[in-house]
């Protein structure tokens, strides 16, 4: 089992920026694939994009070219980069490792 934890939520203004991060615990991280959701209040959880263990990302269509999503196997850790942030990305943002989960960053999106 990995332990994830994540950090660098908060408030971000409509059009603002924000960076999470995912630290991941064990020796093994360069090989896994790793994932950011979201869920925001009375919707299920959402896959927000994925990044392979070579760095490959994918994304969904609602963040596409607003949200980078990065790793640093040196320090095993894995960010999501928000850009021109709005209101409806305004969620809890979880890190994600197979069955893995962290306990969620609470993202709001208001001015």
């Amino acid at each position: 089992q990995v332990q994830l934890v994540e950090s660098g939520g908060g408030l971000v203004q409509p059009g603002g920026s924000l960076r999470l991060s995912c630290a991941a615990s064990g020796t093994f991280f360069r090989f896994y694939d790793m994932a950011w959701y979201r869920q925001a209040p009375r919707k299920e959880r959402e896959l927000v994009g994925t990044i392979t263990k070579s760095g490959s990302t994918l994304y969904t269509e609602s963040v596409k070219g607003r949200f980078t999503i990065s790793r640093d196997n040196a320090k095993n850790m894995v960010y999501l980069q928000m850009t021109s942030a709005k209101s409806e990305d305004t969620a809890v943002y979880y890190c994600n490792k197979g069955e893995d989960w962290g306990q969620g960053t609470q993202v709001t999106v208001s001015s």
